[in-house]
């Protein structure tokens, strides 16, 4: 897991290889991944959307934005967090991940959240 501060905000990322999802002879690589946001700052925050760069190792990229998470722009209090999985296809089975969401915070400020950047590895990379 690996987890970056913002502002009070903890962004936490948690990711898992997708076998059953996954077909390595047709370059089709399926990876999940957790991501738990956890406001710690005295403001209630809400998520209005999300910037992502999605990189594999063949040097292939892609970027992906847009309005809030999984359908949601979630709002979160002071002390409360926000949980969702996603997942991410590849064409290699180690790739990337990086970017960062726009929340709005209750005193009228918009603040740039970093999610950390992860890596995604298929298990059998890793022996």
């Amino acid at each position: 897991m690996v987890t970056q501060f913002t502002e009070g905000i903890e962004v936490s990322v948690e990711t898992f290889y997708q076998p059953q999802h996954s077909n390595a002879r047709q370059a089709e690589h399926v990876f999940a991944y957790r991501i738990t946001i956890r406001n710690t700052s005295k403001y209630t925050i809400q998520l209005l959307s999300r910037y992502w760069r999605i990189s594999d190792s063949i040097n292939s990229s892609r970027i992906v934005q847009g309005d809030g998470v999984i359908g949601k722009q979630p709002v979160i209090a002071p002390g409360q967090e926000h949980t969702y999985i996603s997942g991410c296809h590849l064409k290699t089975d180690i790739g990337m991940m990086e970017g960062h969401y726009i929340m709005h915070r209750e005193d009228g400020a918009d603040l740039k959240v970093f999610i950390p950047p992860f890596v995604m590895v298929a298990p059998e990379r890793l022996n």
